[in-house]
């Protein structure tokens, strides 16, 4: 039993009852709660029969009204309630398990668990559900989800995912579309593998399956220099690039006719890689696989641009006063002519930027690797050491561990700081947050 009360909200409902810290959740309305899901399911009723066992062992029930879908103000000792489950699969593209020895540990688990995709955004491959599970999922429509899918091929699928299961998990996706979940999808594009006349199979495979898929994002292979002992796979080149970025451009255009949605999209970096514009605002509808790096760069632009547009501060008396003291910024390969340009953008309005846009190289996991969310501090260190950084030094969130100040090495913005002498401003993944940074506002 796992549904252990942490805390209680003040003024909540749960705080006006005699509920404590420390008792244990066992059922709500005659149903017994295992996990989150079960609890967020069925507390959402405005009738509340709860059992549950105090701290002394003893077993109590309450009966309360609230309104539909409010919040009973209980914290649980663990986010799930219950065990995480971890990924059993071998993909051969597992960035993982390209990881070099050395790093924390929590940097090497996987998890596959279909509850932190509902409720974190997490992409699971379905193919260690169970029945129940998958019952429960329909009847408790625990929707979006978002799935690894790679291909609907059963064989290739299980190649690609070292598992004879990989046909299970497609049966699972076609069960739960079918009834109506859901389900943003991933391809993580390997060339010579799931490439070409496979993708086309896929995409034509996913429109058999109707509106319940709601989107399916087409993403490079990502390799480091840590490969050994793995599959042998190919990178993306330029002209692979720009085949695959035209192959879904023609489904996404197919599919807007028939469904008034793109539906298929492709990640920036081939966009880049193919050497092509990435396309306008309006193309990437909701935005709805930012975090597969979808759009991202567009919508980053788009804030950014919006925010100049907004933004009065342009007069500021002579051409002395407005002179703004030097500074940097530090960004991915991918990333850098972009954020060079917003820079020069916002030049022409204020002719006040003393900025240095340096591109770094990521030694740690390899050149091939161009994202600046993989970035580590010491390669920011060994290649800015030295340099003319100014009064500051600007580097984007998503390069350090969620809600933390540190990078993937362990390095901190502290350490990064006293290391470079210059202080160290976080700029949010929000173009007009980028702005505000230039601007010292």
């Amino acid at each position: 039993m796992n549904a252990v009360i942490k805390s209680i909200t003040p003024g909540s409902i749960a705080a006006k009852t005699v509920i404590k810290p420390g008792d244990i959740i066992c059922s709500i309305n005659g149903i017994k709660i295992g996990d989150v899901l079960d609890y967020e399911f069925h507390s959402y009723d405005s009738r509340q029969l709860i059992v549950f066992k105090t701290q002394e062992g003893k077993l109590k029930i309450i009966k309360l009204q609230k309104s539909e879908g409010e919040d009973l103000g209980l914290e649980f000792e663990t986010y799930l309630m219950d065990k995480q489950r971890h990924c059993t699969n071998k993909c051969i593209f597992c960035f993982i398990d390209q990881m070099p020895a050395g790093m924390r540990e929590t940097l090497y688990y996987k998890d596959d668990d279909v509850r932190l995709s509902f409720l974190q955004g997490n992409y699971v491959t379905l193919t260690n559900l169970s029945k129940q599970d998958i019952d429960r999922i329909i009847k408790q429509r625990i929707s979006p989800i978002n799935v690894s899918v790679h291909t609907l091929d059963e064989n290739l699928r299980s190649y690609m995912l070292g598992t004879k299961k990989g046909g299970y998990g497609i049966d699972a996706l076609k069960t739960l579309a079918k009834a109506g979940i859901k389900l943003n999808c991933q391809i993580v594009c390997c060339p010579g593998i799931n490439d070409g006349w496979e993708l086309s199979k896929t995409i034509e495979g996913f429109m058999k399956l109707g509106t319940r898929i709601s989107s399916v994002s087409i993403v490079p292979v990502g390799l480091t220099k840590y490969r050994q002992g793995l599959p042998l796979l190919q990178s993306f080149d330029k002209h692979l690039a720009l085949q695959t970025v035209r192959q879904i451009l023609f489904y996404s255009a197919k599919s807007l006719k028939a469904r008034r949605s793109r539906v298929f999209y492709c990640a920036d970096e081939l966009y880049i890689l193919a050497g092509l514009e990435l396309p306008v605002n309006e193309f990437y509808e909701d935005y709805p696989q930012l975090e597969n790096g979808v759009g991202m760069m567009r919508l980053f632009i788009t804030e950014f641009e919006r925010a100049l547009h907004q933004n009065t501060e342009v007069d500021h008396g002579s051409k002395e006063n407005k002179e703004k003291r030097p500074f940097s910024v530090a960004t991915g390969t991918l990333a850098f002519k972009y954020i060079k340009k917003l820079l020069d953008t916002a030049n022409e309005k204020y002719d006040t930027i003393n900025c240095e846009v340096y591109a770094i190289r990521n030694d740690f996991f390899g050149e091939n690797v161009t994202v600046s969310g993989l970035i580590t501090g010491r390669d920011i260190i060994n290649q800015l050491k030295g340099k003319e950084l100014g009064a500051r030094l600007l580097i984007p969130q998503n390069i350090l561990r969620h809600g933390e100040d540190i990078f993937l090495d362990d390095v901190t913005v502290p350490e990064l700081s006293d290391t470079l002498g210059v202080p160290v401003r976080i700029v949010k993944q929000d173009g007009a947050d980028l702005l505000h940074a230039i601007l010292e506002q």
